[in-house]
């Protein structure tokens, strides 16, 4: 992986950042569909446009094969995206105004830089390396789709340089808690080169599983790689949960990962984060035993590596392996959330510290780090940990810190004279949910939009000139916790992997957050066209309809806060003329609304279709709903269901405690509310004491409903029904009567916090309606 150097990044950035951009931001630049932003776009001298039709010829150098390779890239790409046919010509480009693509190397560019130049019938793309070369190619690829439409396209003539601003532009990919096949992993490489990220950290080992094969530690797979998942989770199959690479299966990966110029930092936790390693060598674990419960929990678990020589022995062992099969300069070795309580109790740790003269047991941390550290340095590699790394003791100079909490960590770092990569909670942790409607896909529940991960300054004021000198880059992390299929990481990867890139790769004062929304569109028409299932919340609209007498008043929200939200209720499709909203209008029930959000009459993001009736404006999903407590949010798939659903549930595992702010209970006489019995399976503390439980008045436990204060009396109770986890219910009860909006708060009471009961919705019965049928029944 190219690194920029420290002194040239700093002294761009603070040009950058003191007036260059406003030259390149000028109103006549030319405005190009290209993300990440590119470092200067001017007209070129020659301004006629050029069309780039079916059959034209990309022509590469002879003797390259990079180039070759690069130039049937990008052929493949206009095919399978545009369906331009391109043919491939090693040898000289041919004259000016004859219509081609010339790649072409040119000295002194750096190695990830570029020059485009599109005019005199052709575009021309030169680089001095590999990676230039394709990141020109992937820049034109783009400026060939900037629509969705086939065929033809005409280019404007352009005049592009660029080049990136920090030399780690990362993914970060968590195989260990879900694993995804070879072919998956191979096809995320390839989306992400389309984004100019390079650095992709494997997360192959944690507690819930092991996912590299050792040849020296074969139980490590046969044992380590696979689990059996709690009755009722949607992992629940019948049988074992896993699966892991094998060596050739790891080796494939990598050579594919090169030619798209993206490096692979395997990441082995030590010396937490290991059960999945202490189950399948117990000797190797401080103070005893792993439990095997804890390989299928979420959380974390009091289970580290002992710190005696055969310990050390064994993490050199497997270390050898991968550095065998990981060429990367960098090996991560976690280093996070390890517990130090079993080392108080264990004889050759208390040792450890005695022999160091410390008695607090971070300074084993800082020891175990500098002996993994100076063991990779002694083969030519640097390690990486997250932040706690930086806990305990000094660590080797060359040691990488990857700053989770916050920016704190990258500061700290460079305080101390070590480089530093960005990966902060939550906003890049792309596990969040992307929004907040009921369709999105399951993840933890406070919702990160991509305003907010666009929104991330890699260089805020608060980092000290000698720390920016330090700085990498930075990366999204997707932990899989979970993050179950491939459509679910494609929806929480995309399109924030977009706005990390930009961060990334784009100078400070290219970024621009109407800009990117701009350009979103075509971004989102390429995904489509390579069959990335990409999250489109982000340029969605939400339609929310609410009683209003007779009929409803309908409010509509959207994310970007950009461009205007247009809207019809004949149930034809809206357009860039259609009613602008402004605010919440009526509408006669039953209704059907459609909306989209509009900038300068182009539509942004897809056409949201709501019918509403009497039932729909008064049925809130448990996404819609509000937890009592929201300090541990968790949007959880459950089960699939007899018609095919795998629907998620917005619970608090703590406190399975829901409101319904605002209900109109005016004319309500009943209601009705779905639940599922969840799989308890997070590790949050011994015990689970944190755990708040309503001790119940019958065996199965009850629905408590109350009004306006979650601590008044209840003013509706009613039985459940018993089940087993994984099973689904719904609780039918008549409601006092009542006028005017009011909060609803909604409890379960129970003996056990496992199952964990969670709300799937909640129905309000319309006025007038017929009576409900049995009080419960479950399915």
């Amino acid at each position: 992986m190219a690194r920029v150097r420290r002194s040239s990044r700093l002294a761009l950035s603070l040009a950058l950042l003191l007036g260059a951009p406003k030259v390149a931001l000028a109103a006549a630049e030319p405005q190009v569909g290209v993300i990440p932003a590119p470092l200067s776009v001017a007209r070129a001298q020659d301004a006629a446009p050029v069309l780039v039709a079916d059959g034209e010829t990309i022509f590469v150098p002879r003797g390259d094969a990079a180039a070759l390779q690069t130039g049937h890239e990008l052929s493949d790409l206009a095919l399978s995206t545009r369906g331009l046919t391109l043919k491939v010509a090693v040898g000289d480009a041919p004259a000016a105004n004859v219509p081609a693509i010339v790649l072409v190397r040119q000295a002194g560019l750096g190695p990830e830089a570029y020059a485009l130049d599109v005019e005199r019938g052709q575009a021309r793309i030169a680089a001095t390396g590999d990676a230039g070369l394709f990141y020109g190619a992937v820049t034109l690829w783009q400026l060939l789709t900037p629509d969705t439409r086939r065929g033809p396209v005409t280019l404007a003539a352009v005049h592009i340089e660029d080049r990136p601003q920090f030399a780690w532009r990362g993914l970060l990919l968590d195989s260990a808690r879900h694993f995804q096949p070879p072919a998956e992993v191979e096809r995320l490489i390839d989306w992400m080169s389309l984004h100019k990220l390079n650095v992709l950290q494997w997360h192959l080992v944690d507690d819930q599983g092991w996912r590299l094969q050792i040849g020296k530690y074969p139980q490590l797979t046969t044992v380590g790689a696979w689990r059996t998942p709690p009755a009722g989770s949607p992992d629940a199959t019948g049988g074992r949960y896993g699966g892991f690479y094998t060596q050739d299966q790891v080796r494939a990966i990598v050579a594919h990962a090169a030619t798209r110029h993206v490096t692979i930092v395997p990441e082995i936790e030590m010396p937490g984060h290991a059960v999945s390693a202490l189950l399948a060598y117990p000797h190797l674990g401080a103070g005893g035993p792993a439990a095997v419960s804890a390989q299928t929990d979420w959380g974390g678990f009091p289970y580290v590596y002992n710190v005696d020589d055969r310990t050390f022995r064994f993490l050199e062992d497997v270390l050898t392996e991968v550095m065998a099969l990981f060429p990367s300069r960098y090996i991560h070795v976690g280093g996070d959330e390890a517990a130090k309580e079993r080392w108080n109790s264990t004889p050759e740790a208390q040792a450890r510290l005695r022999a160091l003269g410390q008695s607090d047991p971070a300074a084993l941390q800082a020891d175990f780090t500098r002996r993994i550290a100076a063991f990779l340095e002694a083969h030519g590699r640097r390690l990486v940990g997250w932040d706690e790394i930086l806990q305990g003791g000094e660590l080797p100079a060359d040691a990488v810190v990857m700053s989770w909490h916050g920016v704190d960590g990258a500061l700290a770092a460079a305080a101390k004279g070590h480089d530093a990569v960005l990966a902060p909670a939550p906003v890049l942790y792309f596990d969040n949910r992307p929004g907040e409607g009921p369709h999105e896909p399951p993840g933890r529940g406070p919702p990160v939009t991509l305003r907010d991960v666009y929104s991330f300054n890699p260089l805020p004021a608060t980092l000290t000139p000698e720390a920016t000198g330090h700085l990498l880059g930075l990366q999204g992390n997707l932990w899989t916790e979970h993050v179950r299929t491939a459509p679910q990481v494609q929806a929480m990867i995309f399109p924030k992997a977009a706005a990390v890139a930009e961060a990334a790769w784009s100078a400070p004062g290219r970024r621009d957050w109407e800009g990117f929304v701009r350009r979103l569109p075509a971004q989102f028409a390429r995904y489509a066209a390579l069959g990335i299932g990409a999250d489109t919340s982000a340029v969605a609209v939400r339609i929310d309809g609410a009683p209003a007498g007779a009929d409803a008043t309908v409010t509509l929200a959207s994310q970007p806060g950009l461009g205007e939200m247009r809207y019809t209720t004949d149930g034809s499709e809206p357009g860039p003329a259609s009613q602008l909203y402004a605010q919440g209008f009526a509408v006669k029930l039953p209704a059907r609304v459609r909306a989209a959000v509009y900038l300068e009459g182009a539509r942004l993001g897809p056409i949201a279709d709501e019918r509403l009736d009497a039932a729909s404006i008064r049925r809130r999903a448990s996404q819609q709903l509000r937890l009592c407590n929201d300090k541990l949010q968790l949007s959880l798939e459950g089960a699939r269901t007899a018609d095919g659903r795998s629907p998620a549930y917005l619970v608090n595992p703590q406190d399975a405690c829901w409101i319904y702010a605002g209900a109109d209970l005016t004319g309500i006489e009943r209601l009705t509310v779905a639940f599922a019995r969840l799989p308890f399976n997070f590790g949050l503390d011994a015990g689970h004491n944190s755990v708040i439980l309503h001790p119940p008045r019958q065996p199965a436990g009850e629905l408590e409903v109350r009004q306006d204060s979650c601590l008044s009396d209840p003013i509706a109770v009613a039985a459940l029904p018993s089940g087993t986890v994984g099973s689904r219910a719904e609780v039918s009860l008549p409601l006092p009567v009542r006028s005017g909006r009011h909060d609803l708060c909604f409890t379960f009471t129970s003996l056990s916090f496992d199952p964990l009961l969670a709300i799937d919705w909640v129905q309000l019965a319309p006025p007038g309606s017929p009576a409900a049928g049995p009080a419960s029944h479950g399915r």
